[in-house]
């Protein structure tokens, strides 16, 4: 029989999902500075995508294992607690020395370290959200957590120009070419990372296994052979919501990784005409892409709680198509924006996209996923995200020159067009039972 689980009050939700603040500045750092970060240590424009491999390598690797594991983790301080909070310790130390890097191995290095530190941290977390929440809360609690990737991920963008703002020289840049204010950023960032995900552990404790819940833990076998068996049973046995969510997710992430990538000098070579990295253009533009940045992930912030009410009426496919619309509408227009001012507006679209991919897909998952494997399909869930990437990185580079003309605009295109690719494809997705239908829960029934 399953457990019924106590409804939570929003704050209590807050609270539980206060981890991913940090988990998502980490993240917001890697996005707006890793590529600038490359070119100031000698990167080729051509081969930025390959020193990407880190994250969606180790994201195949270690979520489904991590997810697996913790399925079957019975330590005093939870199933989950252990895997995210050692995450966040490795995360913070390394986001400490990136910005000291005196080397492109040594930068690429550290950020797999990093991406391993938040892969170790970030299913667990997905699936304790799962574990603490009522399927009627799952929308806000999933869309909560949404709103925490925007709060995190807008400070991490903002956080150079707040520091110019307070009187650092934006034009100070150590012996690579690294600005101070990057540096910085990356300091504050290991704070963060780990004090928030602390809050969450202080303030908010795993919901206690029943007696059967134990012995069947107890019951299964251990030992890594088979947890990789657990895996590819599970991937067997996959829900059919799962399967088809996964062309979804190979069109959006496809889009964002090329958009990370390349955004700053998409504007650099729109505003500035060069992706020299030595030039005070390029630099001026790593400051406009975390204005902007900031602000579709403000957008994301505000636009996760806007969003339970029209979930909840339309359906999480419904909101995701749009949403995913919106944003790939937003990116083909992007290169023919010469004014910053006007360039805020396809933001909008991008923050609204983004809230709904930290979101609604999980509701999506959720809603057609055995309660006793949470843990390992959030893990297998997070293939759909890597596996794209990594498909981005080995492609990419083929191409740009010839197809894509070696012009960073057009990859901004590429991926406007991926988007609405995807916005199509979600509307395919057969939805699982327990997931909430259009119409089959009024506006602010998730509170």
């Amino acid at each position: 029989m399953a457990q019924i689980k106590p409804h939570l009050s929003f704050w209590q939700i807050v609270n539980m999902n206060f981890g991913f603040f940090g988990i998502q500045y980490s993240f917001g750092l890697q996005q707006s500075n890793m590529s600038p970060i490359y070119k100031y240590l000698g990167a080729d424009e051509a081969s930025l995508p390959y020193l990407w491999l880190a994250g969606p390598m180790t994201g195949l690797i270690v979520q489904p294992i991590i997810g697996a594991m913790s399925d079957k983790t019975t330590s005093k301080m939870g199933r989950r607690t252990p895997y995210f909070l050692i995450g966040a310790i490795l995360c913070s130390i390394s986001l400490f020395f990136m910005p000291f890097s005196s080397t492109l191995w040594m930068a690429a290095s550290l950020l797999w370290i990093l991406d391993a530190a938040n892969n170790i941290t970030m299913e667990p977390y997905r699936a304790f959200v799962s574990d603490k929440l009522d399927e009627k809360q799952h929308s806000l609690g999933f869309l909560t957590q949404s709103a925490f990737t925007g709060l995190g991920q807008t400070l991490s963008y903002l956080t150079p120009t707040l520091l110019v703002l307070i009187g650092m020289n934006k034009d100070a840049v150590n012996a690579k070419n690294i600005p101070y204010i990057t540096v910085t950023a990356f300091i504050i960032g290991a704070f963060f990372s780990i004090a928030s995900i602390l809050w969450t552990v202080k303030t908010t404790k795993e919901n206690p296994l029943s007696e059967e819940e134990l012995e069947r833990i107890r019951q299964m076998p251990t030992g890594w052979v088979n947890t990789l068996r657990e895996i590819g049973e599970a991937i067997r046995e996959m829900p059919l919501t799962m399967k088809q969510l996964a062309l979804v997710k190979l069109f959006q992430w496809y889009a964002m990784f090329c958009y990370w990538q390349y955004i700053v000098l998409s504007i650099s070579t729109t505003f500035f005409h060069t992706t020299d990295q030595t030039s005070a253009g390029f630099r001026e533009s790593n400051l406009i892409n975390g204005q902007v940045g900031g602000f579709y992930n403000f957008m994301a912030f505000v636009g996760a709680f806007a969003l339970v009410p029209f979930t909840q009426r339309l359906g999480p496919k419904i909101m995701h198509s749009i949403c995913l619309t919106l944003a790939g509408i937003g990116m083909l227009f992007i290169p023919s924006i010469s004014s910053k001012a006007i360039l805020f507006i396809p933001m909008i679209g991008i923050g609204l996209a983004w809230a709904s991919m930290m979101g609604n897909p999980y509701i999506m998952l959720a809603g057609c996923i055995p309660p006793e494997r949470t843990g390992v399909y959030m893990g297998i869930f997070n293939m759909f995200i890597v596996i794209p990437m990594m498909i981005q990185i080995f492609t990419l580079p083929l191409y740009y020159r010839s197809w894509l003309h070696g012009n960073p605009e057009n990859v901004i295109r590429l991926a406007g067009a991926l988007l609405l690719c995807g916005a199509v494809a979600v509307l395919f997705v057969k939805l699982g039972k327990n997931t909430p239908q259009q119409g089959s829960m009024p506006a602010g029934g998730g509170h």
